[in-house]
């Protein structure tokens, strides 16, 4: 398994937790090559979830409750997560 498999397998796992319907995750750290924040071989992910457990919570309280899941792996391995974080429609 290459490293982004690696690191997408571990944010698909913490996030599970929250039972999404779904759940796509992009590594886009090949778009930010040279960033400061690559150098030490960190990544940026770009994640959108669709949950239950988002029905009835404002968009910072979405994505408070996916970087509770998330927080010990920033800023290594991830660097930068781009999220959108939905209630199914």
């Amino acid at each position: 398994m290459s490293e982004t498999t690696d690191r997408i397998t571990l944010i698909r796992e913490r996030l599970a937790v929250l039972e999404p319907v779904s759940l796509d995750i992009q590594d886009d750290s090949h778009l930010h090559a040279g960033h400061e924040g690559s150098k030490n071989g960190a990544g940026h992910y770009r994640v959108h979830i669709v949950a239950s457990c988002f029905v009835g919570l404002n968009p910072v309280a979405r994505h408070r409750l996916v970087y509770h899941h998330l927080q010990d792996l920033i800023p290594y391995p991830i660097h930068a997560l781009a999220l959108d974080a939905q209630a199914p429609k």
